[in-house]
């Protein structure tokens, strides 16, 4: 990068922590560019395993959620980025351009970086221990600065939510070609006897910048949970299915908005041994050379 940016191993260094970030069946739809004055997020297509996802929402909501990862990063290094979401409407798969300016690094930015390499998958039962409404009104606040609507599943909506979990499962089950391991599936079917809270996560719009939000929320979210001793788990299998996704749409987010994810969230056994870490592509993999011929054809 030019003189008063970060040169170019701060920004590998930054990419590489960043591409811990959740991804839907760790499918690590994303590649990076390092131009002169930014770092470019384009969406990888061929990274889809699923025909479930015709429109590409579980690839944009990954990439959202690696992007939030990168903005964390980077302002724990000394650099706030500025983004540009979708600059290029001739090209939907450039989904941002990240500038960099200097940065003063506060407490929580440390501590959500601090988190990325902590974070990891719980798929097991919770505890029966309460999460304090306080750490709900936490998650809830984070995901509203990301631009997207978290709302806890209670009651009724909870009950509509397993619903519709169960119903997905159940039917993916007699797909060929089964995309879930089974202890995934299981954690689908196994919501109720267990303690966890369901949060979803919801758009006011249901377009792809609304779902690269949703990713950069649904990061918000499992950061903010990881930081304060929180167990989570990211479910989208039940909004694949449009039938099930308009159910959840009208019983747990009341019509008003297009839920993008479901979230787990709860307390480990404190007994549970460590999760182990699920692997990522080398930055190597994922980073295209600078082509700076190209950038002047743009």
């Amino acid at each position: 990068m030019d003189r008063g940016r970060p040169d170019d191993r701060t920004v590998k260094t930054a990419l590489a922590l960043a591409v811990r970030a959740p991804s839907i069946d760790n499918i690590q739809p994303w590649r990076w560019r390092i131009e002169d004055r930014s770092v470019r997020l384009d969406l990888d297509p061929s990274r889809a395993v699923s025909s479930t996802d015709s429109e590409e929402r579980d690839l944009v909501l990954s990439c959202g959620a690696v992007l939030h990862h990168l903005r964390i990063t980077f302002a724990a290094l000394g650099w706030s980025a500025v983004v540009r979401r979708l600059p290029n409407p001739a090209n939907p798969n450039h989904l941002a351009t990240v500038g960099l300016v200097r940065h003063r690094p506060s407490p929580l930015d440390i501590a959500l970086c601090a988190a990325i390499s902590r974070r990891s998958t719980d798929r097991r039962p919770y505890t029966s221990w309460p999460v304090p409404p306080g750490y709900l009104g936490l998650v809830t606040e984070r995901a509203a600065a990301q631009g997207a609507i978290l709302r806890l599943a209670t009651d009724h909506a909870r009950d509509r939510l397993a619903i519709a979990m169960r119903a997905a499962a159940e039917r993916h089950a007699g797909e060929p070609g089964e995309r879930f391991e089974p202890a995934e599936r299981h954690a689908d079917t196994a919501i109720e006897p267990d303690f966890a809270e369901l949060l979803v996560i919801g758009t006011t719009a249901d377009d792809r910048l609304s779902r690269l939000r949703a990713g950069e929320a649904l990061s918000a979210v499992l950061l903010t949970a990881t930081n304060i001793g929180l167990a989570t788990c990211t479910l989208t299998e039940p909004l694949e299915i449009p039938s099930l996704r308009r159910s959840v749409r009208g019983g747990v987010l009341d019509g008003y908005a297009y839920p993008q994810a479901v979230v787990r969230i709860g307390w480990a056994p404190t007994s549970a041994a460590s999760r182990p870490v699920t692997s990522r592509r080398l930055i190597e993999d994922v980073l295209d050379p600078f082509d700076p011929i190209e950038v002047r054809a743009c």
